[in-house]
């Protein structure tokens, strides 16, 4: 009785680990597109929207690395209160050159308030300025305007020469010649004297 051979041995299939490929998806591009969904929302949405009146008294461009522009503004709500600081960040150039023309007059800024911006790189502020425009006027209190002098005119007015008389007044009449008396000038003369009679 013959006794059947046995056949080649198979191993047991060992488990395999999980990829490099996924673990390079999970542990770099996942978190990547996380952080820029993040900051795209960051960047869009608006906290707040609004505009603030005053006079710019600070701006410069700061920063170690991420330079952007900087400032400050000062607001007086009544004449003789202290005055409140806005700070505001601006990223775009244009806007921060408006703002540099118009230092020293009263202006308003249009902000937009960002929150959960990570780091100073974006700004030191969560106030970040997109326009400008001036203010002509200056308001003391409800109904109180003060309009700003605007400077005068530099040509003269035309000037109109006297318009010459249509009528000469009519001369005097002269009075008729009764009604003038002239004064007496000479004097009653004394009676002459009589020489006396010869006898």
């Amino acid at each position: 009785m013959s006794t059947p051979t046995p056949g080649p041995s198979i191993a047991p299939a060992s488990r395999r680990g999980p990829s490099r490929l996924k673990l390079v998806f999970w542990l770099v591009i996942v978190p990547l597109a996380l952080a820029a969904l993040y900051f795209f929302v960051a960047l869009k949405w608006n906290y707040s929207s609004g505009e603030r009146a005053g006079w710019v008294q600070k701006f410069s461009k700061k920063g170690w690395l991420c330079k952007t522009w900087e400032g400050e503004m000062a607001m007086v709500t009544m004449p003789g209160s202290s005055s409140e600081k806005f700070m505001f960040t601006v990223w775009d150039d244009k806007v921060a050159e408006q703002i540099n023309r118009v230092m020293g007059k009263r202006v308003t800024l249009h902000y937009e308030e960002k929150v959960g911006l990570p780091t100073s790189c974006f700004g030191e502020t969560r106030h970040f300025v997109t326009g400008v425009a001036t203010v002509d006027e200056i308001p003391l209190g409800p109904g109180l305007v003060v309009p700003v002098p605007q400077a005068p005119a530099t040509t003269p007015p035309a000037t109109t020469p006297p318009a010459a008389p249509t009528s000469m007044p009519p001369a005097p009449t002269p009075a008729p010649a009764s009604e003038y008396t002239l004064p007496s000038t000479t004097e009653a003369s004394p009676p002459a004297a009589t020489p006396p009679a010869s006898k």
